[in-house]
């Protein structure tokens, strides 16, 4: 009887990868940065927890495409944030993976040159350095957990985390959650259920056994304690909008029935936004006038802000595109997110 082949028939190749000890030998951080990321992720635990009265707000690229501009708009963000940090703690959005509802350019990581070779490699390297370069400006960092291996290669250097709507109800994510070391905010599903976010946080509170890599790249048996610094985050979804002051009490509700913190992040961008970039700066205000009108379990909130505002194709060129423009989502500009910034400060300081 002829031995079929029954393994591997979609692999065109499978190709090995440096281990994460040797990568993060390579890439070190810095005493320095070591004390950056375990300040701000005891800032945003004790942000998103109640015990510290500040507002968190993550704003940053929809993607980062170009370290240049991403890091221009960091710098901006760290002198920005060194005039709100009374009353704001701002984090920068330095995300490296895209989900895709189809097909699509899945971010730097993937695909670092924007042309299809797929150099991981190198992509993650870039990830890698850019973040680092981040935190050596002092400001904390943050990104969305996509693949469920990348965080062997840059946990030690996210300050908050974020698994996506379409992840937060797979099992896989809410147990590499439960084992990560920074904050995790769980967004509502894409058809708008804020129940699917609420399971993910028991779920992630929780301790786990599940199948990962270790520091050598060797698989392993991996057990967690159970992460308990996360939190909901309301981005919209089909259903429409979940800003609003009923939608934060129904979910708040949900919370408490779940027993569970009562503390919300609100996405100001997606479907809170209908995708319409120029929508950010109402959902903002709104979410921010519930905050200081007395509604102290919003705890933060998130936006999608480049140097300059819109989005762009990425096209067959990599070298046409503009400088400072997302290639994903359409953000608002520099100008509009310092307006947004110092507005709020100047709220929250009455």
């Amino acid at each position: 009887m002829t031995m079929r082949q029954t393994s591997n028939l979609n692999i065109k190749n499978i190709t090995p990868f440096e281990p994460p000890d040797g990568f993060l030998q390579r890439l070190p951080i810095t005493p320095e940065i070591s004390e950056t990321v375990f300040r701000s992720r005891e800032e945003i635990r004790r942000i998103v927890v109640g015990e510290d009265d500040r507002m968190v707000i993550i704003a940053g690229p929809c993607s980062i495409h170009d370290e240049s501009a991403g890091l221009e708009y960091a710098q901006r963000l760290a002198n920005l944030s060194d005039r709100v940090k009374e009353r704001i703690l701002l984090v920068m959005r330095a995300y490296f993976e895209k989900p895709r509802t189809t097909i699509g350019w899945k971010g730097l990581i993937n695909d670092p040159h924007m042309n299809g070779t797929f150099d991981v490699e190198v992509g993650l390297r870039r990830a890698r350095e850019f973040m680092l370069a981040v935190l050596d400006l002092g400001l904390p960092t943050a990104t969305e957990w996509l693949d469920l291996i990348t965080p062997q290669y840059l946990a030690d250097i996210v300050c908050w985390g974020a698994i996506g709507a379409r992840t937060v109800e797979s099992q896989t994510h809410r147990q590499l959650a439960s084992g990560l070391s920074m904050p995790i905010g769980f967004k509502n599903g894409t058809g708008g259920s804020i129940q699917i976010a609420v399971d993910a946080l028991v779920a992630a509170r929780t301790p786990h056994v599940f199948l990962s890599v270790d520091d050598y790249g060797r698989g392993s048996i991996v057990k967690t304690t159970g992460n308990p610094s996360g939190h909901i985050v309301l981005r919209g979804g089909k259903t429409g909008p979940n800003y609003g002051a009923e939608a934060v009490k129904g979910a708040l509700g949900m919370l408490e029935e779940a027993g569970e913190n009562l503390n919300v992040v609100v996405d100001c961008s997606h479907a809170n936004s209908d995708k319409d970039h120029r929508m950010q700066p109402v959902v903002f205000r709104d979410v921010m006038r519930q905050r200081t009108g007395g509604n102290r379990h919003i705890v933060g909130a998130m936006m999608e802000s480049h140097l300059f505002e819109g989005s762009q194709s990425l096209g067959g060129d990599p070298s046409h595109l503009r400088y400072g423009v997302s290639i994903t989502d359409a953000c608002i500009g520099w100008a509009t997110t310092e307006e947004l910034v110092t507005w709020c400060f100047e709220e929250l300081s009455r």
